[in-house]
């Protein structure tokens, strides 16, 4: 005898259907009916099928009658972003926030051809690996269990921008937004997105950032666990020295500085100092293929970026753990990171690994959602589609975990096993492991 097939009683909802319910809390805080229309459209041109996503294409595959209605959305009309950042930090944090997840913060490059499109300038370019015409935008990015949603994306002016006031005017940057590193632009997203509810046990950063001390200095003075990549000249003291009062002179004004009780080395130096043996490999994570696994040591020291000394050094700051990374193909990467003493090994390298996958997300917003197909110049337009662009993959993180959307703020639609995933986007969640080899890929 043959066993039934069960069909359920009601069909599986659309992903066009479960859009629709998702966007209800990000539609509620936009002032005005043509803005509440043309977000789903936008959204959904982001998530449907075609190589190109720049207003034209999209149009004409959702709206062929309304492209000047959906280009002056995105680049003239003047929504204000903040109160949709705001739920989509809240919707991100509900996906993959907690004590366990962990905030990356990087930057993308937006390769762009010209000079008048926003913030476009000769700046180095991770996408192609070397100094290129592009556009900068930092990156905050919140992840779980492998799972990054991003949620913030903020343009960074070069210099030759941040003081063109011309330039400036004609491509729409407010004036309130000021000449900032960014390390500065970083530290503000974060403040942001923490006002906002986002929750996380660790910041994670590479060495643009973590050379910075006064941003280092921030998430201490924040109350904020930290692992930051460093330049391998860093310099750093032992975790015991101690620093005495300078002895008096016989002539001339006294010293006010004390004077510590060893000399500080560069990060390189001091891990060079350690015997061979001193690495161990680790595993970070389980792959497909067996655990993934690297040589990793770590050292209690104290970092030099106190008060600056007459020659130019500084005085011990505060007592980090310093991690090499020795890599199979012999190369080094260096780390600090502000973890307490009792701290494993393994713990500090999975912190360590799990920045990477932040390159997953970009690599998402870009290939499946046309991050960085937009070809407007203006300001407005840039964040507009960055913000659109983060809440579609927010979208499409909410259905590859299944979740059931609607909550308490609205009607739930029923989970499916296999969530559907929009025509044209590739299914996925975690990063491939692929990227977690040696070499370059070890990044991941």
């Amino acid at each position: 005898m043959e066993s039934a097939v069960y069909e359920p009683p009601w069909p599986e909802p659309s992903w066009q259907d479960r859009l629709e319910v998702w966007l209800e809390p990000f539609l509620e805080v936009l002032r005005h009916k043509a803005q509440r229309r043309w977000a789903p459209v936008y959204i959904a041109g982001l998530l449907g099928p075609g190589a190109r996503k720049s207003v034209e294409p999209m149009a004409a595959r959702v709206a062929p009658a309304d492209v000047q209605q959906l280009h002056h959305f995105v680049s003239a009309s003047p929504w204000d972003p903040a109160p949709l950042e705001e739920v989509l930090v809240r919707q991100a944090d509900a996906l993959v926030g907690g004590p366990d997840a962990v905030l990356v913060i990087d930057d993308t490059a937006l390769v762009k051809q010209g000079r008048a499109s926003v913030g476009v300038a000769r700046q180095y370019c991770g996408q192609l690996g070397k100094t290129a015409n592009c556009q900068v935008l930092v990156s905050l990015t919140l992840a779980r269990c492998e799972v990054p949603v991003c949620v913030a994306l903020r343009l960074f002016l070069p210099s030759a921008w941040a003081a063109d006031a011309a330039r400036r005017d004609a491509a729409g940057v407010p004036a309130a937004v000021p000449a900032r590193p960014k390390w500065q632009v970083a530290l503000d997203e974060l403040d942001r997105v923490r006002a906002a509810g986002a929750g996380f046990g660790c910041v994670l950063a590479d060495a643009e950032y973590g050379k910075a001390a006064a941003f280092r200095q921030g998430l201490e003075a924040r109350g904020l666990r930290w692992a930051l990549g460093i330049l391998p000249t860093q310099h750093v003291y032992p975790a015991d020295v101690s620093a005495a009062p300078a002895p008096a002179r016989a002539t001339g004004r006294p010293r006010k500085r004390p004077v510590p009780s060893a000399r500080s080395r560069s990060a390189a130096d001091t891990i060079a100092a350690l015997p061979e043996d001193a690495f161990r490999p680790v595993s970070w994570r389980q792959g497909t293929k067996g655990p993934l696994s690297v040589e990793f040591v770590a050292q209690r020291v104290r970092v030099a970026d106190g008060p600056p000394t007459r020659d130019g050094r500084h005085l011990p700051g505060q007592t980090a753990w310093l991690v090499c990374e020795r890599r199979a193909n012999g190369e080094r990467k260096y780390y600090l990171a502000n973890h307490p003493d009792d701290t494993p090994l393994e713990t500090l390298a999975a912190d360590i690994k799990a920045r990477w996958v932040c390159e997953q997300g970009h690599q998402q917003m870009k290939e499946e959602l046309g991050l960085d197909h937009f070809e407007g110049r203006s300001w407005r337009g840039l964040h507009h589609h960055a913000l659109l662009t983060m809440m579609a993959l927010c979208f499409l993180q909410s259905l590859r975990l299944g979740e059931k959307i609607g909550g308490a703020n609205g009607p739930a639609l029923r989970p499916t096993s296999k969530p559907t995933v929009p025509v044209g986007v590739t299914p996925g969640g975690a990063a491939p492991d692929a990227h977690a080899a040696a070499g370059p890929a070890a990044d991941h």
